[in-house]
């Protein structure tokens, strides 16, 4: 028998325990590392975008305001979008528009055999307008033309002012918009022959030149006395709704929960501070489970005004979109409440129960278990005591939460912002140049005033924007002529290059002045940065002052 060799077999053993102990030390090295992960982990936050949010409308510091009002964001530019269930989802929209393709090319498919099959093409034939092949035909153009839109609904072409020429309208939506709006655009085509026999579009004009497919919808949102101003005749937007919500009966008003904010410190001032403080009593009208009840009365500030004055009386419907808002949040306008108010004290001995609050700091958590039928917030003391802000502080601000969702800018605004941007294509590079006081404010930004100059832009404009590409100016510069020395390389636009989008034969001006009992509603300076924003939102190359012109901060000297 063979005896085992005891000089190997130690060292077989060695190697042994040597591979053990190192997948042993691996183990434990690997439970180690998990082990580290999981207790100094941190999910992503949730509420990071309303944060973000948050510090894009604003920055409170000691209850005062310190904000750049160059710019202004509502719920839609940020994508927090809560999709009413009759509105279309973005799956829905996405899935339809990346659909369109083949069922387009099928149909041409099945238009093109027929006329094979037919065996003969005549090029002199008149096309018709209504034959579906057109149709098709024009949207397959328009997919391939604008990519950053979404189509959602055509209407039938029909004949426009010359032989072969058909006008089409539909509806669409901007790729960049988060909000589930939609548009209407109508254009003149030129639609000619193949060699095999279909349908091609030999040119299109541009925005809203199909004259004959635009159809006047004779529409009227109520006014608050139900009148009907004299205004000249337009066409409408069939989708705005600003009719406002009215109680059907008193048991309805009776059974309702109200929250009622008295006016305070925050009015009549800047547009941000508004917001600010709004969507606070809105987020605490849903953390109490509450009907808000809403002053549709702004004062607008005087750095928006012509007359530099601070103005009351503005609507609400002006800048935002009250029907979404409805649809949103639970909502009733403040004169209507007042009215059911006092219908029910005259009409009923027993009264309502109501709870006043004198002061903010009666948090909503020692609120939240109020049965009365109304909760009214006062703020009679002075400022800054008596902003609306303050109820959302400290320990409130880790339970209500500012429903951003909730506010859109207005369509009617929207609908300016989708014209400019169609009369240009769809096609546009912006830069957002900011002067006014900054650029006089040499101790806090020093270099913005020549950073901003006609030959500092043209300069820094060259490396970063195609030669004669159309450019959108968004800006505070109040002389119209001071972009001038960008127009030899650039096809400059400015907002009030589209001066009659608002003039006193416009749709906005019909419909604001139908909202405002038949009196003119100025296009002020909050809808002209509104506008402006949101142009420069749709832009290819968006260029920004404080992050590409200029090594100055944004808020000011070490503030970077």
């Amino acid at each position: 028998m063979k005896e085992p060799d005891s000089t190997t077999d130690p060292i077989g053993q060695n190697l042994i325990k040597l591979i053990s102990n190192v997948c042993f030390s691996v183990f434990v090295f690997t439970v180690l590392v998990i082990t580290v992960i999981a207790i100094t982990y941190q999910p992503p936050d949730p509420w990071e975008s309303s944060r973000a949010l948050t510090r894009a409308f604003t920055k409170v510091e000691n209850a005062t305001f310190q904000t750049d009002t160059s710019v202004l964001k509502t719920g839609e530019d940020i994508g927090m979008v809560v999709v009413p269930a009759a509105a279309p989802t973005e799956a829905d929209l996405e899935a339809s528009d990346s659909q369109n393709d083949p069922v387009i090319d099928k149909s041409e498919e099945k238009s093109t055999n027929m006329s094979l099959s037919s065996g003969t093409c005549d090029d002199s034939k008149l096309v018709n307008c209504s034959d579906r092949g057109v149709l098709m035909t024009i949207k397959k153009f328009n997919l391939k033309r604008f990519k950053s839109i979404v189509f959602l609904e055509y209407q039938p072409p029909v004949n426009g002012s010359n032989p072969n020429e058909c006008d089409v309208s539909w509806r669409f939506r901007n790729r960049k918009e988060k909000s589930w709006r939609r548009y209407r655009d109508f254009r003149r085509f030129k639609i000619g022959y193949t060699d095999s026999c279909t349908y091609k579009v030999v040119w299109a004009r541009g925005w809203h030149s199909g004259v004959n497919a635009r159809r006047p919808r004779s529409r009227f949102n109520g006014t608050r006395s139900g009148e009907r101003p004299k205004i000249s005749p337009s066409f409408h937007d069939d989708e705005i709704n600003d009719t406002i919500p009215v109680m059907d009966s008193d048991p309805a008003f009776r059974n309702g929960k109200y929250l009622y904010y008295s006016r305070g410190g925050d009015y009549c001032k800047n547009m941000n501070h508004y917001i600010w403080s709004f969507l606070c009593a809105l987020g605490e009208a849903q953390y109490l489970n509450r009907t808000f009840v809403m002053d549709l009365s702004i004062c607008l500030a005087g750095a928006y005004t012509s007359s530099k004055k601070d103005e009351e009386g503005k609507d609400f419907r002006f800048y935002f979109d009250f029907e979404h808002l409805k649809e949103t949040a639970p909502i009733v306008e403040e004169e209507e409440f007042l009215k059911d108010w006092r219908r029910w004290e005259k009409n009923h001995k027993r009264k309502i129960p109501v709870r006043k609050v004198p002061t903010y700091k009666v948090t909503p958590m020692q609120l939240k278990k109020d049965k009365s039928t109304v909760i009214w917030r006062q703020f009679d003391t002075p400022e800054p005591e008596n902003y609306w802000y303050r109820v959302c502080e400290s320990r409130a601000a880790n339970y209500v939460q500012r429903p951003w969702h909730a506010l859109w800018k207005s369509k009617r605004l929207m609908n300016i912002v989708s014209e400019i941007s169609g009369q240009m294509d769809w096609d546009f590079d912006a830069v957002h140049v900011v002067r006014g006081e900054k650029a006089q404010n040499k101790e806090m930004w020093p270099h913005l005033d020549d950073d901003t100059s006609p030959d500092a832009l043209l300069a820094k404009l060259q490396g970063i924007i195609q030669p004669w590409r159309n450019l959108y100016i968004a800006t505070n510069e109040l002389f119209y002529n001071y972009f001038d020395r960008l127009r030899s390389h650039y096809k400059v636009h400015l907002l009030d290059d589209y001066k009659e989008l608002w003039g006193n034969t416009s749709e906005w001006y019909n419909e604001t002045t139908l909202l405002n009992g038949g009196h003119p509603v100025e296009f002020d300076g909050y809808m002209r940065v509104a506008v402006d924003t949101e142009v420069l939102y749709r832009a290819k190359t968006q260029v920004e002052t404080f992050y590409n012109l200029t090594s100055d901060c944004k808020d000011g000297i070490n503030t970077c």
